[in-house]
């Protein structure tokens, strides 16, 4: 299919029908003991094959800085390059809660900025939720966000923001202290006004208490399979990250391999004279191709 027919219609994506997810219909599958998935997405074509694909929750994350970017962690990306991204994603998703990643520094300066970088992402994004890092010290802001009628994800244990303070991206948790205060944590938030919390890197008991004790939905990454939700880096799960994958990371298909054929394939082509062949070209009707210079050499081989 080319890229210019790829748009189509709500009808022909195959989701008309499909009933749009809400932070309620996830609370809902908690109490159902209904596993939520989860994945990120960056760009259009990605977010539409996610979303149809039945992904219940779409994370536009600040991983992009690496994945997409380059970058070697996700303290670059800046928060107009997320709302770029984050407006491509929501034109393509039509079943998927859609939640954005405010980037560092947009909401660490004062609960005032957090809460008009924020309020950005719904306005100018069209994101449904926004997804902050950290404990405790942010239930000022989920408060301010929830009054503000902005729902927030909230994001505890392994935080790529604070990858300076942790001394690198290391399990989180591991000890009795660690994990009583995660657990403290999460309680803190979510009566701050959390609509959900992501766990990420810790011991998969620390993540089976917590869960235990929410009402709100966890969506666990590298935090074993006890959360109410499991949420990966959609490059990481097809190979697409030129990195060596974390413990916690299964690769369901080899993308990277895939690309690399083809376009190895396509060159291949393009230098054996290969590609476009005759049914790939377009032609002027045959009177006016011969007045034409070597108009009359090319129906000939035609």
């Amino acid at each position: 299919m080319s890229i210019t027919n790829f748009r189509g219609t709500e009808s022909d994506s195959g989701k008309a029908g499909a009933s749009k997810v809400t932070f309620q219909s996830l609370q809902e599958k908690k109490q159902a003991g209904k596993p939520i998935t989860a994945l990120t997405a960056y760009d259009y074509a990605t977010a539409r094959i996610v979303d149809e694909a039945g992904v219940d929750l779409i994370l536009v994350g600040d991983s992009l800085a690496m994945v997409v970017m380059g970058y070697d962690s996700t303290l670059p990306v800046t928060v107009d390059e997320m709302l770029h991204h984050a407006r491509a994603v929501r034109r393509a998703v039509r079943s998927a809660v859609v939640v954005v990643d405010m980037p560092y520094g947009s909401y660490h300066v004062s609960v005032a900025e957090g809460v008009a970088n924020a309020t950005r992402f719904l306005k100018e994004a069209g994101a449904e939720a926004v997804k902050i890092e950290g404990g405790a010290t942010r239930c000022e802001l989920v408060e301010r966000l929830t009054d503000a009628e902005i729902p927030v994800v909230c994001h505890l244990g392994l935080t790529p923001q604070a990858v300076h303070r942790m001394g690198g991206y290391k399990v989180q948790g591991k000890t009795l202290a660690a994990a009583e205060e995660l657990v403290r944590d999460a309680r803190m938030l979510e009566a701050a006004g959390a609509s959900a919390i992501v766990l990420e890197g810790m011991p998969r008991e620390v993540a089976a208490n917590i869960t235990s004790q929410l009402r709100i939905p966890t969506i666990g990454i590298g935090a074993g399979p006890d959360c109410d939700g499991q949420i990966l880096v959609f490059h990481d799960l097809v190979n697409l990250s030129f990195s060596r994958p974390a413990k916690f990371v299964r690769q369901y298909a080899d993308a990277s391999a895939l690309f690399r054929t083809a376009i190895e394939g396509y060159v291949q082509d393009v230098a054996a004279r290969a590609f476009p062949d005759e049914s790939e070209s377009y032609h002027l009707p045959k009177e006016a191709a011969a007045a034409l210079p070597h108009g009359a050499a090319l129906l000939r081989k035609a």
